[in-house]
């Protein structure tokens, strides 16, 4: 089974430029922890959580209207391809410890998210869900 069979597509994305308040308010009205960063033609630019807004913004003691998105996304974003088979988005989520993976098609433009709710519902499977969040959860140290 491949990724685009079980990804939610449409995924919400922010811009680099834009201000963390706004950003904030985007994962408000989505009901969502995490939006993905794209600059031009929907390009993957980083990714962006609440926690990243707390807390690295806290940190800069500017206001949220002031900082801009780029200034304490993280850059480096685990993805994966919609081609590629559930069990290789499995294993990413499992070796990176994550439990959302930014989907991508092959021109590296956003196309959706599959998280580890994706694949408990879709796949039927909750062993695999299980066993992959296991992993997840496990200290990293």
């Amino acid at each position: 089974m491949q990724v685009r069979e079980v990804m939610t597509r449409g995924a919400e994305s922010t811009r680099p430029d834009a201000s963390l308040q706004e950003a904030a308010a985007k994962m408000k009205s989505l009901d969502v922890g995490a939006l993905p960063v794209c600059g031009d033609n929907d390009r993957l630019a980083g990714m962006i959580t609440d926690r990243d807004i707390t807390v690295r913004s806290s940190a800069e003691g500017e206001s949220p209207a002031e900082i801009k998105v780029s200034d304490i996304m993280t850059p480096e974003v685990v993805y994966c391809f919609e081609d590629d088979d559930v069990a290789e988005a499995s294993r990413l989520m499992k070796e990176k410890q994550i439990r959302r993976l930014v989907v991508l098609n092959r021109d590296k433009r956003l196309v959706g998210i599959i998280s580890l709710g994706d694949l408990a519902t879709e796949m039927g499977d909750e062993r695999q869900a299980g066993r992959t969040l296991e992993k997840v959860s496990q200290p990293a140290w």
